[in-house]
């Protein structure tokens, strides 16, 4: 790999596998800074089936904007954000190819529920499209079960 300081040959100093994937130390042979590269293996895409019936491929960074947007001004730390969009994904990959966006949105809901309750309100409302006050009354019965 090449030095992303100036361009010349590289060499790994550590591996270790990570949450991430693996990472690899480097350092540079000719200016000697190091730096530290993730690798991870390209797996097959997820195709999303709308409600109307379109299909598109599956986005993390969706999931992970609807979820910093739940969570915005709520005590949770971007680090179980991104849990949770990791876990979700690797859940949507053991379901096959093709997931409906349903799915996706109960998977949302349940890690909310357990992550923090106006987190929840909040993506149930956008998710569920409330119409009115019952809607949240039912959704806030939902999280005190």
């Amino acid at each position: 790999m090449k030095c992303i300081f100036c361009g010349n040959e590289t060499h790994v100093t550590d591996k270790r596998e990570s949450p991430a994937g693996t990472r690899r130390r480097r350092e540079c042979l000719k200016c000697k800074k190091r730096f530290t590269t993730y690798e991870k293996s390209e797996q097959g895409s997820i195709i999303v089936v709308k409600k109307d019936g379109r299909r598109e491929s599956f986005s993390r960074e969706k999931i992970k904007n609807g979820l910093m947007r739940a969570c915005e001004k709520r005590p949770v730390p971007v680090e179980k954000i991104d849990e949770i969009v990791d876990e979700i994904e690797e859940n949507l990959r053991k379901k096959g190819k093709e997931v409906k966006t349903e799915m996706i949105g109960k998977m949302v809901m349940n890690k909310l529920k357990k992550l923090d309750d106006v987190a929840f309100i909040r993506f149930a409302s956008v998710y569920m499209n409330f119409n009115d006050i019952k809607d949240f009354k039912n959704a806030m019965k939902e999280v005190k079960e």
